[in-house]
């Protein structure tokens, strides 16, 4: 790509106002009447779905990044969690820095107990949105206080491969589903709602957003990830990812969907300024020699993002 071509893809993050790109900060608030992604962006993940559980395959870099939501997402879940079991031992101080390595192993350990009792007493629901074949879907059924989890995705193709690679696991039987469904169209509430990797393929993010807060309920969080629009994210994520390792599939990313995690954030300031807390939001790096990592960067590249519905 030449200079002047570069120049045009990143015009939308040369012109900010307030760190947020008047354009795209207009098309991403608008209000409109369908979560539909565009058909071009169908028929690409079409052509994904058979290879969508070879682990060396053109979803490779979905399996690794697998890891790291799931780690991001136990850590919000455990975090939540309030311990007030009296015969648990919670001393009011960095305990590790005074105890012996063998004691503060003991409390953590007491600790992570009640955490895992607690959690698993919940019997949570979960929406998985955009869930391709079911990478996430599974992992989220196998957690122990999860009781349910419901995958959604337009591409028939891809929930077909997901309902056949869930069946190869017993223990997912009454533990997982799929449908061919638009996000506007599903009538329950979810403890947790998920949508990772989705929103730079929708045409109407703000829609996907509004709906999948919808059918959040109190007190639960809703999971995202998606990608900065700016110049790192258009050299790691299509320029490299796409152009020089391969690693992703060439025609997946436009640069032009991408959402800063700051319009992510203006958009429940805006629109629910009194029903959300933003409870962590994380920048993530893909390594080829380490594989994802986060960092505190969250306004460069591809980011998670935890948000809680108040009650």
């Amino acid at each position: 790509m030449n200079q002047q071509g570069l120049a045009m893809k990143l015009r939308p993050s040369l012109r900010r106002i307030d760190g947020l790109c008047r354009n795209t900060y207009r098309y991403f608030t608008m209000r409109q009447k369908s979560t539909l992604t565009s058909n071009d962006e169908i028929s690409h993940f079409k052509e994904l779905a058979p290879s969508w559980w070879d682990v060396n395959g053109p979803q490779k870099i979905l399996h690794l990044m697998n890891n790291g939501r799931m780690d991001f997402i136990q850590r919000i879940m455990r975090q939540r969690v309030k311990v007030t079991n009296p015969d648990t031992y919670i001393p009011g101080f960095n305990y590790r820095e005074f105890f012996p390595v063998s004691v503060s192993r003991n409390i953590q350990h007491e600790l992570d107990l009640e955490v895992d009792s607690r959690l698993q007493a919940q019997k949570l629901s979960a929406l998985d949105i955009g869930c391709g074949g079911g990478i996430l879907s599974e992992s989220l059924a196998r957690l122990p206080y999860v009781e349910h989890v419901t995958g959604i995705d337009l591409t028939e193709e891809c929930i077909q491969v997901a309902r056949e690679h869930a069946l190869r696991d017993p223990q997912l039987l009454h533990k997982l589903s799929y449908d061919v469904k638009s996000l506007e169209d599903v009538e329950t509430e979810f403890d947790i709602v998920t949508c990772f990797e989705m929103l730079e393929h929708a045409d109407l993010p703000s829609e996907i957003l509004r709906h999948a807060w919808l059918r959040l309920k109190p007190n639960g969080v809703l999971f995202l990830s998606t990608i900065n629009r700016d110049i790192v994210s258009w050299f790691a994520t299509i320029f490299m990812a796409e152009y020089v390792l391969g690693i992703v599939p060439k025609g997946t990313h436009n640069l032009n969907k991408y959402i800063n995690a700051a319009e992510i954030i203006d958009w429940f300031k805006n629109n629910e300024p009194h029903t959300h807390q933003i409870l962590e939001t994380k920048g993530t790096l893909y390594l080829p020699i380490k594989g994802w990592v986060e960092h505190d960067c969250s306004d460069v590249g591809n980011y998670f993002m935890a948000i809680r519905k108040l009650e």
